[in-house]
């Protein structure tokens, strides 16, 4: 018999037996994440602001009211999931570290913004972009942001190599541009500071124009950083690419592990089927794919129960 809490787990994470009930909760909550950010953008716009403020008003109050009660459900029921049931420690201790995770933190600064307002005194400007940190909610619901995630995480050692590495060019570049057109162009070049600006410009391959070098030498100079900026910004986008794959790439053998693991006995069953479908969704793999996984997986059990030099049955 599963406690209240339990259920509450189950359904907040769409799992066990609550698992169309969790999907149908995660899709409210993804509409209403989405209505909230459309409201906030239409909500700049002066003229809607004034003639729908109650509008406006009535789905922030809401929103909010909904999220705060997830994040104390989520809170209160994080205790029954199964990677803080193996932490040792109290439920206090266990609720505290969740609270401290990243997709937490995102559902505490969903709300922060409206719960401080009632306290203090904000430009309503600075709340209304602090706001649409909402978006980042879908997170919890989007596999494909949880693997972009899990693929900066992964990568973020040679990310910050990466990142060392361009911001030793930027001031390289940025020293050189100065001591050539800092004499020729005082406004635009007059400091390093100053240089910066193009020198970021050029790196990231933009080129607004509005600094551009004018000597000769100042020219071939940001040539150079022109043609060296395209190997820069590659390295990062190439390590993303490259760590997104393998995460697909893991994600699927865990798949293929399971599905191997209910043949064991020749066949899945109706039991097995479930779970590899709830491990289907929790991987966000699509149902052809799983199916096809499901189908190469079998072929290659049964294929293994006979010689190939033969053709008889081990």
């Amino acid at each position: 018999m599963l406690t209240t809490r339990q259920k509450v787990a189950e359904l907040l994470e769409s799992s066990g037996r609550h698992q169309k009930a969790g999907h149908i909760l995660d899709v409210f909550l993804i509409c209403l994440i989405m209505v909230n950010v459309i409201a906030i953008v239409l909500e700049s716009v002066s003229s809607l602001a004034q003639a729908y403020h109650t509008v406006f008003l009535a789905i922030e109050v809401g929103s909010v009211a909904v999220f705060t009660i997830e994040y104390i459900a989520r809170i209160w029921s994080c205790v029954e999931k199964v990677e803080y049931k193996q932490i040792h420690g109290s439920n206090t201790q266990k609720r505290l570290k969740y609270a401290l995770s990243p997709l937490a933190v995102i559902d505490l600064l969903a709300i922060a913004p409206t719960l401080l307002m009632m306290f203090f005194t904000f430009d309503l400007r600075f709340l209304r972009v602090i706001r649409l940190l909402r978006i980042f909610k879908l997170t919890r619901y989007s596999k494909a942001m949880q693997l972009l995630l899990a693929a900066f995480k992964e990568e973020a050692s040679s990310l910050m190599a990466a990142f060392f590495i361009m911001s030793v060019v930027l001031i390289m570049a940025s020293c050189g541009i100065y001591l050539i057109e800092h004499d020729v162009q005082p406004d635009k070049f007059g400091s390093i500071p100053d240089a910066m600006w193009w020198a970021m410009a050029t790196l990231t391959t933009v080129g607004y124009g509005d600094v551009v070098p004018i000597t000769p030498l100042g020219r071939f100079f940001g040539g150079v950083i022109t043609m060296l900026s395209m190997g820069m910004v590659a390295i990062p986008t190439g390590l993303l690419a490259s760590s997104f794959a393998e995460q697909l790439r893991k994600r699927r053998e865990v798949f293929h592990e399971a599905v191997l693991h209910s043949l064991i006995d020749g066949h899945v069953d109706e039991e097995e089927r479930a779970h590899l479908e709830a491990l289907r969704v929790e991987l966000g793999l699509s149902a052809a794919e799983a199916n096809q996984a499901i189908k190469v997986m079998t072929s290659k059990r049964v294929h293994s129960q006979y010689c190939r030099h033969c053709g008889h049955k081990l």
